[in-house]
């Protein structure tokens, strides 16, 4: 009686390090995955609260706008003149437009 032998199919070195490679994509893209997203999921809080700030700012400037604006007016001018003693006569009250 003849024995059968079985013939092994032999790997490469190319292919179990093509193998190799594989099992490491595969089974590092879901943690690649989450940090990508946890990375974006970051990016858009500081947007969020960046736009926060810009919004709470110009809120701020316009406040300080109308400030300027109420200080700067006639009647305001007129009070602290009257304060410090200066007399007011319509003569010599120039008005000048931007």
């Amino acid at each position: 009686m003849k024995k059968t032998r079985k013939k092994k199919s032999k790997i490469t070195k190319f292919e179990k390090f093509l193998l190799v490679i594989t099992l490491v994509v595969s089974l590092s893209y879901p943690f690649m995955n989450i940090f990508a997203k946890s990375t974006l999921s970051e990016m858009n809080y500081k947007l969020e609260s960046s736009k926060e700030k810009i919004a709470l700012q110009n809120k701020n400037n316009e406040s300080l706008k109308m400030k300027i604006n109420e200080l700067a007016s006639l009647e305001n001018l007129e009070s602290v003149a009257k304060k410090m003693g200066l007399s007011y006569t319509s003569n010599s009250i120039k008005t000048i437009d931007k």
